[in-house]
């Protein structure tokens, strides 16, 4: 406990002048145990808030500072999304495409399950993945392809929407065969790159990152390092990223603009997903498009996706209409950055809450 200390510390010695936003934060560190948090408020094109609270690593005492390097989790898949529609856009797939049109090994398995499907979670394969998984244990990009083979499906394709961290696996693989390069290649070449997002990549356990945050967890009250997966599939298109904050930054920005997409493409991504029988899928809070979750309050429009890995707790939302984006990232397990950012958002546009 004696590290946790320390971070308690941290985070309640800041300036007699913290807004409310620290209040939060500082409330939330302090009931949860989270080592470290880092958050960004932009607000009509420009970074309004944008600091680190606690630490990074408690063994060596390193504060949280915008440039700390959090995993993603789940968050990637919106890159993952982004990275397929930029190759509808060039020709290169149709979403109403066949998967097994590039995944030949299922033609006999995942008949009528398209790229939309992968992209919305309603191809009607199974929602477990990693829970038959050994992830101590290293898999070639075909090895899971064959695992994957062994699920069942579940559901006619488009039938239900069903969240599936397998079905964005495979994504990632069927794009690197249509790009011929590792997916996380492709994304560095034609996102990361392009924006500016100099400290966005896939996760590597060998490689040097400087800033590079720990993932920690609770065991009997206590924290502790986070159990760790195998390196090879740690690098999946399910959310195996590495972002700092001014990364997110540089996406939000682009998102108002058509250097990566058209304008069309991204309200595709950004529009609930309808099933088979024409009603929209019921799905995190609201509906789901190809990587973000979809909800609105008050009439309003959000667009985000929370994320989860390895001691890691991630949480995006964007309100185009307000422009407004709030992005949390969290370094605990079972930090909740998703309700924290909700408050955040919240209290910069009080016309979010729930009407009493």
């Amino acid at each position: 406990m004696k590290g946790f200390v320390v971070a308690s510390i941290a985070v309640l010695c800041l300036s007699a002048h913290a807004d409310k936003i620290d209040d939060l934060v500082r409330a939330e560190m302090n009931a949860g145990k989270i080592p470290g948090i880092a958050v960004a408020v932009i607000r009509d094109g420009k970074t309004t808030k944008m600091r680190g609270y606690g630490l990074a690593n408690i063994e060596h005492n390193v504060p949280v500072k915008p440039e700390t390097v959090f995993q993603s989790g789940s968050v990637g898949k919106q890159f993952t999304a982004t990275l397929a529609m930029m190759f509808v856009e060039e020709g290169k797939i149709k979403l109403n495409d066949p998967i097994t049109k590039y995944l030949t090994e299922g033609k006999d398995k995942w008949g009528g399950v398209t790229i939309k499907h992968l992209l919305s979670h309603t191809s009607g394969m199974s929602s477990m993945f990693y829970g038959r998984l050994d992830l101590r244990k290293d898999y070639s990009e075909d090895d899971l392809v064959k695992f994957w083979l062994e699920s069942e499906m579940v559901e006619t394709p488009g039938q239900r929407w069903r969240y599936s961290n397998g079905g964005y696996v495979m994504l990632g693989v069927l794009l690197g065969r249509v790009g011929g390069k590792f997916y996380g290649d492709l994304l560095q070449d034609k996102i990361f790159k392009p924006l500016g997002m100099d400290t966005a990549r896939i996760i590597s356990e060998s490689d040097i990152v400087p800033n590079r945050s720990s993932g920690y967890m609770l065991r009997d009250g206590k924290l502790v390092h986070h159990e760790w997966v195998a390196p090879r599939l740690n690098t999946t298109a399910d959310g195996s990223l590495h972002l700092t904050l001014r990364d997110y930054v540089k996406w939000d920005q682009a998102l108002y603009t058509e250097k990566l997409l058209k304008a069309d493409s991204l309200r595709q991504m950004w529009t609930p997903v309808k099933l088979n029988d024409g009603t929209t899928a019921v799905a995190m809070g609201g509906g789901y498009g190809f990587g973000w979750g979809v909800a609105s309050q008050g009439g309003i429009e959000m667009i985000g996706h929370s994320g989860a890995s390895q001691g890691f707790t991630t949480w995006i939302c964007r309100v185009p209409k307000k422009k407004t984006t709030v992005v949390v990232l969290g370094n605990l397990a079972e930090a909740k950055t998703d309700s924290l950012g909700l408050q955040i958002l919240q209290s910069v546009l009080p016309e979010l809450k729930p009407k009493t």
